[in-house]
C-alpha cells in the first residue's frame, strides 16, 4: 500500500471533474482525478449517442483551459441557428446567431468526445490521472480526506470534489438528502440521418408526450436526436423496426428535414430533476451532475455543470497556502461562497425547466393556443429574444 498526498482529489474524469482539474493544475495546484472507467482519452470511431450543446460562454473558457483546439475538426458541429415550434399549431420562434452578435448560438460535441479532449490536456498540464479505478468508503478528518482506492493505495487530499455524477456514491456516503422530481419519461436518443440537409440549424419541436430535438451534427445530414416521451412509449418507439421508426420520426419532426432514419442503435434514459440539499460536507464538495441534473429540454445541463467548475475553481485558486495546506477558515468560506452562488444558479434552471415543463406538456386545445400565441409574440418581440440569447450563452 502507498500513500500519496495531493491538493484536490476529484472523483469522476468526466467533462466538469476535468474541467476543474485543469484549471487549477493550471494555476498550481496539485490535483488527482480517479476515473472508473477505462481508456477515457481516446475518441471513438463512430458517432456516439450522448451530445450536449456547448453555449458560447462554456466554449470561451474551454478554449481559455486549451482543451477546445484539442477537438477533432470532423467531430465540432456549430449551429448557427435555432427553431421551435409546437407540432399541429401555429406557434414558432426562431434564433439567429446574427441577432446575438455571435459566430454560432452553440456547438453540439459528443460528450465521450470532449472528454478525451479534456483528459489529453489535463494530461497535459500536470494533472494526475488514473483511469479503470475505484474507490472505498473516504474517511473524513478536520484537514483531510483519506479515499482507499481499489488497488490499495491511499490518496490523502485537502479536498475531494465529488464529480461522479447523478449518482454520486460520495454523495451517497455521506447521507446528503437529495430532492427528487421523476418525470415518468425516458430520453430516447440516437443518431438519424435527413435526406435534406440540417443547414446548421437546431430544431425543436413540442409533442403532447414532450419535446424532440433534433440537433445538427458535423455531417450535414446526421442529428442527434433527444425525443422525451413517456416511458412506455419510449420502450415502444425502441422496439419498432427501422421503417416503422423512421415514420413516426419524420411525421413527429413536421418533416422539416425530409426523410428521417435512424444510423444508430436507438438508446433511453430516464429524464429526473434531482437537487442535492448540502453541496459541501466537511472538506467534500459536489459539482456537476452529482450536486444537481435538470430536464434536458433546454440543453443546458452540461453549460450549468462547466458554471460549477469554473466558479470553484476561482474561488479556489484565490486562496494562499502556508506550506502548501490551505487555512482551515478561509477553505470553509471559500466552499460556502461557491455553494450559495451555485445553488442559487441550479435553482433558477430547474425553475425555469419545470415551468417549460409544465407549460408543453399537455395537448389541452386551450392551453396548446395560449402556447402557441406566446411563442409567435416572442418571435416579433426582438428585444425578448436578446434577452433568452444572452441568457443562454453565459457560463451558466
Amino acid at each position: 500500500m502507498a500513500l500519496q498526498r495531493t491538493q484536490v482529489l476529484i472523483v469522476g474524469g468526466g467533462m466538469v471533474g476535468l474541467a476543474l482539474a485543469i484549471a487549477l493544475a493550471k494555476a498550481g495546484r496539485s490535483v488527482v482525478v480517479v476515473e472508473r472507467n477505462e481508456h477515457p482519452e481516446k475518441i471513438p470511431e463512430q458517432t456516439s449517442l450522448r451530445v450536449s450543446a456547448i453555449n458560447a460562454g462554456a466554449q470561451k473558457w474551454l478554449t481559455e483551459l486549451g482543451a477546445w483546439e484539442r477537438l477533432p475538426n470532423d467531430r465540432i458541429a456549430a449551429y448557427q441557428g435555432m427553431s421551435v415550434w409546437e407540432h399541429d399549431s401555429f406557434g414558432k420562434i426562431e434564433f439567429t446567431a446574427a441577432q446575438a452578435d455571435l459566430q454560432a448560438l452553440g456547438t453540439i460535441l459528443e460528450n465521450q468526445v470532449l472528454v478525451a479532449a479534456l483528459w489529453q490536456q489535463a494530461k497535459s498540464v500536470g494533472v494526475e490521472l488514473l483511469a479503470g479505478v475505484g474507490i472505498s468508503k473516504p474517511e473524513y478528518h478536520e484537514s483531510d480526506v483519506s479515499v482507499e482506492l481499489d488497488n490499495g493505495n491511499v490518496i490523502l487530499a485537502q479536498l475531494l470534489v465529488a464529480a461522479d455524477g447523478a449518482r454520486s456514491q460520495l454523495r451517497e456516503e455521506v447521507g446528503t438528502p437529495v430532492i427528487h422530481r421523476d418525470y415518468e419519461q425516458q430520453g430516447l436518443v440516437a443518431t438519424i440521418e435527413s435526406s435534406e440537409p440540417h443547414q446548421g440549424i437546431a430544431r425543436q419541436v413540442f409533442l403532447a408526450g414532450g419535446p424532440l430535438a433534433l440537433l445538427p451534427m458535423a455531417n450535414p445530414h446526421q442529428s442527434s436526436i433527444v425525443w422525451s416521451l413517456p416511458s412506455v412509449e419510449a420502450a415502444a418507439m425502441c422496439a419498432l423496426s427501422e421503417e416503422e421508426f423512421s415514420q413516426q420520426l419524420t411525421v413527429a419532426s413536421n418533416n422539416c428535414i425530409g426523410l428521417l432514419k435512424p444510423v444508430s442503435e436507438r438508446a433511453s434514459f430516464p429524464l429526473i430533476m434531482q437537487y442535492a440539499q448540502e453541496w459541501v460536507h466537511g472538506r467534500q464538495v459536489l459539482v456537476g451532475d452529482a450536486a444537481h441534473t435538470i430536464h434536458p429540454l433546454a440543453g443546458q445541463g452540461a453549460n450549468l455543470g462547466f458554471g460549477d467548475a469554473f466558479y470553484l475553481a476561482k474561488q479556489l485558486n484565490t486562496l494562499g497556502t502556508l506550506n502548501g495546506q490551505w487555512d482551515n477558515t478561509e477553505l470553509k468560506r471559500a466552499l460556502r461562497g461557491y455553494e450559495r452562488a451555485r445553488k442559487a444558479a441550479a435553482v433558477r434552471h430547474i425553475a425555469t425547466m419545470e415551468g417549460f415543463h409544465q407549460l408543453f406538456t399537455g395537448n389541452n386545445p386551450i392551453l396548446k393556443m395560449g402556447r402557441s400565441l406566446g411563442l409567435s409574440l416572442v418571435n416579433q418581440s426582438n428585444p425578448v429574444k436578446d434577452f433568452f440569447l444572452r441568457q443562454a450563452n453565459e457560463l451558466a
